[in-house]
C-alpha cells in the first residue's frame, strides 16, 4: 500500500508499505478520505515529541473509510461498516479519561503521532482504540470527506455559553473560524462578527453565517471592533488565530462581564500580556479548550448527519495521495480552506496478500 511517511523535520516521503497487519480485536480501515490539519503542517516541518528521531511516522489524523477486515469478533463492527476514527486515545484509566476526556489524556496516544495515521491506502485501528470508543459508525449518506473532517471545534463555543444575546467576534476565517461561525449561529447568537488579515477566507466564510466582516490587515483589531459595536465590545471572543497578540486584544475588547475562549494555541515558551486589573472590574472570563473528546466527536457527527451544519464546501481543494507534498502547501498557503486527500477503490489483490496481513474479512 501507499503511504504519506514523516522522516524527519522537513521530509514526508510518499512510499510503499505492507498491509498492516490485523491482529485479535482489531479493524482494519480501507481510507477513502482524509484531511489535512494544522497538526499535520507542525508534525511534518517541526516533528513531535512522541516522534523519536529516527522513527518514522504514517501522519494524518482526520480519517473515514470502510472496514475491510476485523481481527476476529469485534463486537458491534462488520466488514463493510462505513466508519470514522477519532485521533486521540486516552488511556483509560486516569481521572480525565474516567470523565470522559479522553483528549486531556497525559498519557494518550493519537493516530499520526504516536500511532500510524490515516494519509495512507489503509489504517489499523488497534484493539485499544476500538474498545476506548474511537471508532464512529456514519450516518447513512454522510459523504467519507464530510465525516474526515475537523471535529468541529464545540467545546470552545461551549466553554464560553454562546446564547441568544450575545454578540460573537471570532478572529480567524480558516476552518476553525468557519466552524466556530456554523456552532454560534446554531448556539443562537445574536450577531456574529469575524475578523481576519486576508480578504480571501473573509469572503469565503461569509457563507457559513458571519454578519460583519473585518478585515483587519494593519488595522488595529481592537479599535475595529469597537467602530464595530459603538464602543461596546463583543459578549464571547474566539480566536481561532495562533497569535500572541490577538489573544491580548481579545481580552481588550470584551465588553462587561464578556468570556473569551483561546481555541487555537501558540506553542510553548509565548508569554502574552493579559491585563488582569481589566479582567478583575469588568468580571471577564477567560477560557481555554484544546483537541476534542469522544463525546465531542459523537456530537458532531450527529449534527453534520441531521445536516444541521454543512462541511462540504469547506473541502476547497482535493489531492491524491502522491501529492501530499502539495496538499500540505495548500493549506499552508491560506488560499482557500481545507485540503483533501482522496482514495481510490483499494484491493489486497490475492488471497496470500490476505493472509500476510492477518486478516479475517
Amino acid at each position: 500500500m501507499k503511504a504519506a511517511v514523516f522522516h524527519e523535520p522537513g521530509v514526508v516521503v510518499v512510499q510503499d508499505r505492507p498491509v498492516p497487519t490485523v491482529g485479535p480485536g482489531d479493524l482494519l480501515v480501507e481510507v477513502r478520505a482524509a484531511s489535512v490539519c494544522g497538526t499535520d503542517l507542525r508534525i511534518s516541518r517541526h516533528g513531535h515529541f512522541k516522534i523519536a528521531p529516527g522513527q518514522h511516522r504514517v501522519l494524518g489524523h482526520e480519517v473515514a473509510g470502510e472496514i475491510v477486515a476485523t481481527g476476529g469478533d469485534v463486537p458491534g463492527y462488520a466488514v463493510g461498516d462505513r466508519v470514522a476514527v477519532t485521533p486521540n486515545v486516552g488511556c483509560g484509566r486516569c481521572g480525565m479519561c474516567r470523565r470522559g476526556l479522553n483528549n486531556m489524556c497525559a498519557d494518550y496516544e493519537a493516530f499520526g503521532v504516536s500511532l500510524d495515521g490515516g494519509f495512507a491506502d489503509y489504517l489499523l485501528v488497534p484493539a485499544f482504540a476500538v474498545q476506548r470508543g474511537n471508532v464512529f459508525s456514519l450516518p447513512a449518506g454522510l459523504p467519507f470527506a464530510q465525516a474526515a473532517g475537523e471535529r468541529l471545534g464545540q467545546r470552545g463555543v461551549q466553554a464560553v455559553g454562546v446564547g441568544p444575546q450575545d454578540d460573537v467576534l471570532v478572529v480567524g476565517a480558516g476552518p476553525i473560524g468557519a466552524f466556530t461561525v456554523m456552532l454560534a449561529r446554531l448556539a443562537g447568537a445574536r450577531r456574529i462578527l469575524v475578523a481576519n488579515r486576508s480578504r480571501g477566507r473573509l469572503d469565503r466564510i461569509a457563507a457559513y453565517g458571519a454578519d460583519t466582516l473585518i478585515e483587519v490587515g494593519d488595522r488595529d483589531l481592537v479599535a475595529a471592533v469597537l467602530a464595530e459595536t459603538g464602543g461596546r465590545g463583543v459578549d464571547v471572543a474566539i480566536t481561532a488565530a495562533s497569535s500572541p497578540q490577538v489573544q491580548a486584544d481579545a481580552v481588550q475588547l470584551l465588553a462587561t462581564h464578556g468570556r473569551v475562549n483561546f481555541f487555537a494555541g501558540l506553542g510553548t515558551g509565548v508569554d502574552v500580556g493579559v491585563d488582569t486589573n481589566r479582567v478583575h472590574y469588568r468580571g471577564l472570563t477567560l477560557t481555554g479548550t484544546t483537541g476534542s473528546s469522544n463525546a465531542d466527536y459523537a456530537q458532531a457527527l450527529a449534527l453534520i448527519g441531521e445536516q444541521r451544519v454543512e462541511l462540504s464546501a469547506l473541502v476547497t481543494r482535493t489531492f491524491g495521495l502522491d501529492d501530499i507534498a502539495d496538499a500540505f502547501a495548500y493549506a499552508a498557503s491560506g488560499a482557500g480552506m481545507k485540503a483533501g486527500i482522496t482514495f481510490g477503490t483499494n484491493t489486497f489483490g490475492d488471497t496470500s496478500e490476505l493472509e500476510q496481513a492477518g486478516v479475517q474479512a
